[in-house]
């Protein structure tokens, strides 16, 4: 019987297989055992096979990449990287694939042991012999022997290879700008997963840009932040972003980084095209003054207007709310961080005129817009914070934070 036939018969033994549910427990765990052993083997041969199918141009002959077939067979895209990785690496790595072959060893560890070995002989000067990439594998085999994990055996590797860097006078891993990547998916829940790994340099200016943009700063009442680290760096990330959008001059207008469709009959299905879905506050958030163009488009998404350049605050209004308000009028961050917000929204008719307006840094316009808080403009022709009942329950107007230290004989009529 060739290849498969006889993996037509282990496939239909193992639809027939059952576990008796008073199985022992020293019976359950031998079942797992030989569970995890025959899932090791089955991918050591599927990465032979992946070997054959590339050898053999199949998925050229189909007009796709090795990696384009797996998927469309089934297999996850972090599946399918790591069947091509294993493939290519069995050639150099003749001992990892004599411990898969016995099913010792899974396929994530034996990817990692092969990510790790290529590792190193990219740090080294010159390239690594066979006696010493044996050595290599031999050093991460015994990790995983000893219980690593395959992200342990990736740290363990980046060390001899920074010992080979030291060694040869290689490039150290932390100052190899081609290792740098950054990845980002939208998750189940519509929000953006970020991950980034970046030498040495670029790191440095990351981490500089994150301590000054994420520092701590007072809420309107004096007390300490409370935001918590993780959020202040999220925010801090906004900010970076504005700031690359205006192009340095925080007096213009941002340049247009978002866009976002409105069905013209039902507004509260508009949406962004890479984050999908958003609700009417986001909307209004969104259309105050930040880095987004709305576009009403009919039932077949054809746009039938495009939101006008009066909605945003101009260069001399935005020069002039900067003059006037200094800072984000909450939490009081640069005015070269904060966006122009519009006290009657521009969607209920409100203006685009310096009374109608104020500065808010990102974080503190969400708070505007979702939290609770209102603007209201005062006799003093400055804004004034209402904060919302779990702030404050008698709601007292706060002044703007570059008029904090005056007196309140402005107060305005609203309190």
């Amino acid at each position: 019987m060739g290849a498969s036939g006889d993996l037509t018969t282990i496939t239909d033994s193992l639809r027939e297989l059952r576990f008796a549910d008073d199985m022992s427990g020293r019976a359950a765990f031998d079942a797992m055992t030989a569970l995890v052993t025959l899932r090791n083997l089955i991918e050591h041969h599927a990465a032979t096979v992946v070997g054959h199918l590339d050898r053999l141009g199949v998925a050229t002959d189909h007009g796709r990449k090795v990696s384009e077939l797996l998927i469309v067979m089934g297999l996850a895209p972090a599946v399918a990287s790591r069947l091509i990785r294993i493939a290519a690496a069995r050639t150099k790595l003749p001992t990892l694939g004599a411990h898969a072959a016995d099913g010792a060893i899974s396929a994530e560890h034996v990817d990692a042991v092969g990510k790790g070995v290529e590792h190193v002989a990219t740090r080294s000067a010159e390239p690594i012999d066979d006696p010493a990439r044996l050595n290599v594998v031999t050093d991460l085999l015994a990790q995983f022997f000893s219980g690593a994990t395959p992200a342990e055996i990736g740290k363990h590797a980046r060390r001899l290879g920074n010992q080979q860097a030291e060694d040869t006078g290689g490039l150290p891993a932390s100052e190899d700008r081609n290792l740098n990547a950054l990845t980002h998916d939208v998750d189940g829940d519509g929000r953006l997963q970020v991950r980034a790994d970046l030498n040495t340099e670029v790191g440095e200016k990351f981490s500089a840009a994150m301590e000054e943009l994420a520092a701590p700063r007072p809420e309107p009442d004096g007390s300490p932040d409370a935001r918590s680290p993780e959020r202040r760096h999220a925010d801090a990330l906004e900010a970076l972003l504005d700031i690359a959008a205006r192009s340095g001059d925080a007096a213009s207008a941002p340049r247009h980084q978002m866009l976002v469709s409105v069905p013209a009959d039902t507004p509260d299905l508009a949406e962004l095209p890479f984050m999908g879905s958003l609700t009417e506050a986001t909307l209004r958030t969104l259309t105050c003054d930040t880095t987004a163009t709305v576009a009403i488009v009919d039932g077949e998404q054809v746009p039938m207007e495009m939101s006008k350049e009066k909605r945003l605050f101009p260069p001399h209004l935005r020069k002039a709310l900067h003059k006037r308000d200094q800072c984000c009028i909450k939490c009081g961050v640069a005015a070269t961080r904060c966006q122009g917000h519009h006290l009657v929204h521009w969607a209920d008719g409100g203006i685009t005129v310096l009374d109608n307006g104020c500065l808010l840094c990102p974080s503190c316009h969400a708070d505007i817009h979702h939290n609770g808080w209102e603007v209201i403009m005062g006799h003093d022709r400055h804004p004034w914070l209402i904060p919302p009942v779990s702030v404050d329950p008698k709601r007292r107007p706060i002044p703007a934070y570059n008029r904090r230290t005056l007196n309140l004989d402005n107060l305005p009529a609203a309190a």
